[in-house]
């Protein structure tokens, strides 16, 4: 059976084991041409990864065969750098993908299986006696902080004089999580197409009927629509209304709309949507807005379109600032000065995307970190990363008496050797809804 990449054009979701296969292809390859240059670049020769079933470090579900739902029992990884790339053996009970089998209890009849294969990896350790061991702990990148207390005390008895060669892994962690494969970034064309059109059929008289539809009715239709398309959001899908005569919430900075997310969508109304989707192991992460046609009108308020053009500039501005070698806050700090230059209210703070939503790798800015994010922020760029460009900006609507508007907008870029490249386009007009 020949196994090809998804077709990035494909609107309906491969079958769950069409997509099993897929990624199981995915992680060989990635274990092959992604992983030595990882660890290379984090100075790490030996890497363990260890999660007990349910507690799983996050790290772990990346590295498993696709038909692993959990790890099972104690599963522990072993990733050792070679001249000869990367050898990747499983101390577990049970055969995982892959990985090269070595360790059985049956090896040490004479020990409990926890000693034995705790013994196993002291083992190892010593055939290969690495001179930096990577573990997953990290303070800064909670998806690089996954080796429990008692593994990492079990792991530190077991090891005796290895022990002092452990070094975190933070850097091979995020390298790792964050890199992308072509055909992961082509696969996630084809997700980010699939959620634009479920958004432009939620925003449609298909779903929202005028007057009787509220907010929250659409937000439970999106989650519905992509559950019944096999594809679970990743977050509770979230639509807000804005609109004249209900000013922005003070709270948290202007971020929250006045209007109630139960309320009826009614003529007028600014209406936002905030989805993310999971599919072959990657996940989305989408915002978008539409107008409600009030009766007459053809096209939603001139203010209203110029927000939306405005935060279109603060995207070209975000994504100029976003190049490889340049830390996170470098990239806010750069975007927001550009930003201040041209008299734009707005803020940014988008995120890695990939194998989780809110994704290891530079963080851009946090809604409530405008200056800088400390950890997280100072992580650089890499080429072959996936972001959600995710911003909003204010500006006041004269339709709306001077009324101020926030604008969000969230879309998937991609960062290779050539630039920035949109995943699937971004939205330059207002979606319009019309009334009844």
């Amino acid at each position: 059976m020949t196994l090809v990449a998804p077709d990035p054009t494909r609107a309906v979701p491969l079958p769950l084991r069409e997509q099993a296969a897929v990624r199981d292809r995915w992680l060989t390859q990635r274990l092959l041409d992604v992983l030595p240059g990882i660890m290379d670049r984090a100075g790490i020769d030996l890497w363990l990864v260890i999660g007990r079933e349910y507690n799983e470090d996050p790290v772990l579900p990346t590295l498993l065969p696709a038909t692993w739902l959990s790890a099972r029992r104690r599963t522990i990884l072993v990733l050792h750098r070679s001249d000869d790339g990367v050898t990747a053996a499983a101390v577990s009970r049970y055969p995982v993908g892959q990985f090269v089998p070595a360790w059985s209890p049956e090896d040490a009849p004479d020990l409990p299986a926890e000693a034995s294969q705790w013994a196993e990896v002291r083992r190892i350790v010593e055939q290969a006696a690495p001179t930096r061991i990577g573990v997953d702990v990290s303070a800064s990148f909670a998806l690089a902080d996954g080796l429990s207390h008692t593994e990492h005390r079990l792991l530190t008895e077991a090891l005796g004089p290895w022990a002092e060669r452990l070094v975190p892994a933070e850097d091979l962690v995020v390298g790792w999580l964050e890199t992308r494969l072509p055909e992961e970034i082509a696969a996630l064309r084809g997700l980010n197409r699939l959620v634009h059109e479920v958004i432009d059929e939620a925003f449609s008289p298909a779903v929202i009927d005028v007057g009787t539809t509220t907010a929250l009715d659409v937000a439970w239709w999106l989650r519905q629509r992509f559950h019944d398309l096999g594809v679970e959001p990743w977050f509770q899908p979230s639509v807000a209304l804005q609109r004249a005569g209900v000013p922005l919430s003070p709270e948290r900075g202007t971020r929250l709309p006045a209007v109630g997310y139960d309320a009826v969508i009614d003529p007028g109304d600014l209406v936002h949507c905030d989805v993310g989707l999971s599919s072959l192991g990657l996940r989305t992460d989408t915002q978008r807005n539409a107008y409600v046609l009030r009766p007459g009108e053809t096209d939603a308020p001139a203010g209203l379109r110029e927000a939306l053009r405005t935060a279109n500039r603060m995207q070209d501005l975000t994504t100029a600032a976003l190049t490889v070698g340049r830390t996170g806050n470098d990239v806010l700090a750069a975007a927001r000065a550009a930003a201040a230059d041209e008299g734009i209210d707005g803020d940014i703070y988008s995120h890695p995307v990939g194998f989780h939503g809110h994704g290891a790798g530079p963080a851009i800015g946090q809604w409530d970190e405008q200056d800088r994010v400390p950890g997280a922020g100072d992580y650089p760029v890499h080429p072959d990363t996936v972001y959600a460009l995710e911003l909003a900006v204010r500006r006041p609507v004269p339709e709306w008496d001077g009324q101020c508007v926030r604008m969000a907008v969230e879309e998937g870029i991609a960062v290779t050797g050539d630039g920035v490249d949109y995943l699937d386009g971004r939205q330059t007009e207002l979606i319009l809804v019309p009334a009844r």
